[in-house]
């Protein structure tokens, strides 16, 4: 209907929970097989991705068989890292019929929830 109406039609939906068990975030076309031919007939698949999002939950924890100054170093390093990515969202555009497929990095406003060009 979409088609002969000449209009898009935007589906969204959130993906599974088998994402947050792997070592890679980043979301995947596989990621979309539960939802049976979703990815088949799309013209584009587009994944919004937060690195920051997930970098927070994972504040470095003391290891027991840890020095302190080992666990300093390994800390100052995710602050580092948080810092870098803070405020980013990457649109991963991976699949696109009609087009290029890659990652474009954008401003995101956590107090707002809004979307901006990195510049």
């Amino acid at each position: 209907m979409a088609q002969e109406f000449d209009v898009p039609l935007l589906l969204l939906s959130q993906l599974p929970r088998t994402v947050e068990q792997r070592e890679s975030k980043r979301p995947e076309l596989g990621d979309l097989q539960e939802f049976g031919s979703v990815e088949d007939g799309a013209d584009v698949v587009m994944f919004i991705f937060r690195e920051e999002h997930y970098h927070e939950r994972a504040m470095p924890k003391h290891r027991s068989s840890e020095t302190e100054e080992r666990f300093n170093y390994r800390y100052d390093r995710w602050i580092e890292h948080g810092e870098r990515i803070r405020s980013l969202a990457e649109v991963v555009v991976a699949k696109n019929r009609r087009g290029p497929v890659g990652t474009v990095t954008l401003y995101f406003d956590s107090d707002s929830t809004k979307f901006s060009d990195l510049a």
